[in-house]
């Protein structure tokens, strides 16, 4: 008999920041599916935060979106609280707000190098921290932190991204150490090579994709993260924690 995996969240809330577009879109429409409600946040851009709102309620589900810069400990605790009490209670953070600027380490600017730590690291501290009270409460908690391959692999003109992204490793097995008896389970999910829409000024494609390989021989999707992120949000994967499962088609074995 085939024993199917068990990836039910009906009745469960998640707040994905940065799901604006791409990879935190496809986490938000992922966990909707499966019948989370999902808090959106976005940074600033509203209009494209309704859009991943638009497309949870095509998969079926609930959203409200929100929005701000969460590497102010203020502007954190609002979202999270905003979030909450949008649906009563919160069950699963996605941490995958960040910014990806590439500058030579020569030239970087230390004010450049403060706007990456405070949104891809700092922010995953203030939101998971102002989040716990509300996971402590539920009985199916998790917390996801999105890292990336360089910060594993290294590569030219991302010091500061790679310093970021290093370090949600990290992050992600301290809090496991410390939250994961209390019924949290706290994972890192590390894409490569995944084919997004670019925009903005650091929309360019990074220039190590231009000679980085995979096993696989294609580059992943955007939905190819989502997927994993669903299953460790899932009651399947709940004797999972402190862990980071890399989706690069093999482009780094860790």
């Amino acid at each position: 008999m085939t024993q199917h995996i068990n990836q039910d969240l009906s009745g469960r809330v998640a707040l994905v920041t940065g799901a604006s577009r791409n990879i935190g879109r496809a986490i938000a429409v992922a966990l909707a599916g499966r019948g989370a409600r999902i808090a959106v946040h976005v940074g600033q851009d509203r209009a494209a935060g309704e859009e991943t709102a638009a497309a949870v309620r095509e998969a079926g589900s609930e959203a409200v979106v929100l929005s701000g810069d969460l590497s102010d400990p203020d502007t954190a605790r609002s979202v999270v609280a905003d979030a909450a009490a949008a649906f009563g209670q919160l069950d699963m953070v996605i941490n995958n707000a960040a910014i990806r600027p590439e500058a030579p380490f020569e030239t970087l600017t230390y004010e450049n190098w403060r706007r990456v730590m405070g949104i891809a690291l700092d922010a995953v501290f203030l939101v998971s921290q102002a989040a716990l009270p509300h996971l402590k409460a539920s009985d199916m908690a998790s917390v996801v932190n999105i890292g990336g391959l360089t910060g594993h692999t290294g590569a030219a003109e991302r010091a500061h991204v790679i310093t970021a992204k290093a370090g949600l490793v990290g992050l992600t097995k301290a809090m496991a150490h410390e939250l994961s008896s209390q019924g949290i389970t706290i994972n890192c999910v590390s894409p490569g090579l995944i084919e997004t829409a670019r925009v903005g000024a650091a929309g360019h494609k990074p220039k190590h994709h231009d000679t980085r390989t995979n096993l696989v021989g294609h580059r992943g999707t955007a939905e190819d993260v989502a997927e994993a992120v669903a299953f460790l949000c899932s009651p399947a994967s709940r004797y999972i924690t402190g862990e980071t499962m890399h989706v690069n088609g093999g482009a780094y074995l860790g």
